[in-house]
């Protein structure tokens, strides 16, 4: 017994663009969380004289960088949601008021929990559960680093820079001090984690105990089903 794709109930659900800023986006995320961890924890001090090491400077650079490709890159996504497929904008609607939608987060929810067995029969593009989980835990968590990032980057950069300006400003005297901004970033840097973590299990359960793609989805950009064929 073996399985083969069913060309019939293909969709092309991720276009081009959406797949090229979801990989894009995990590289900017993983530079992001590595810079940032040692940013807050950093590495034991180097021997020689200080002109001979730039380590700390690197490891912002990076972190700058990254962060600046991570926010070109939501404002691009949002764009390609107002142009693209159907599916492209469900990123950005993390839930419905339809009883359907309801009843199928709480069927997916069921299966992942291991309570159904039961394969949920949820639409092509994000189901339920993903919509949820990507709406509150990516972007609240991404929003809110870039804001406290940007308002964080504005202060060495002094009151006449955008960053400043436009953040810094106004970010700091809300959360009390400069320190609470920092503590509240890299906190929210972990949780980013766990959905990086939660995300990454989903994705690879619904490969591989699923009748649908999932990971390969988000390579080719079609959704297909494979159904059990009898090999002689």
């Amino acid at each position: 017994m073996g399985e083969e794709v069913d060309d019939a109930q293909a969709v092309y659900v991720y276009e081009a663009p959406v797949r090229l800023w979801h990989w894009i986006n995990a590289g900017a995320l993983v530079v992001l969380m590595a810079s940032g961890y040692f940013i807050a924890s950093p590495p034991p001090s180097l021997s020689g004289a200080a002109s001979d090491h730039f380590l700390m400077g690197d490891i912002k650079f990076a972190h700058f960088v990254a962060a600046y490709v991570f926010t070109i890159g939501l404002a691009a996504r949002l764009y390609w949601a107002l142009v693209g497929n159907r599916y492209a904008r469900r990123l950005f609607v993390p839930f419905s008021r339809s009883r359907q939608w309801r009843r199928d987060l709480l069927a997916e929810l069921r299966w992942y929990l291991f309570i159904d067995r039961s394969e949920p029969r949820t639409g092509p593009g994000l189901n339920p559960l993903a919509q949820l989980i990507v709406g509150l835990m990516f972007l609240g968590g991404g929003l809110f680093e870039i804001v406290t990032g940007f308002a964080l980057y504005g202060e060495p950069e002094g009151a006449g820079s955008f960053a400043h300006r436009y953040f810094t400003s106004w970010v700091v005297p809300l959360f009390g001090d400069s320190q609470n901004v920092h503590t509240w970033h890299h906190l929210v840097m972990w949780y980013l984690l766990c959905f990086v973590i939660v995300h990454v299990y989903l994705a690879i359960r619904e490969d591989v105990m699923t009748t649908h793609s999932s990971v390969g989805t988000m390579i080719s950009g079609w959704r297909y089903k494979r159904r059990p064929v009898t090999r002689r």
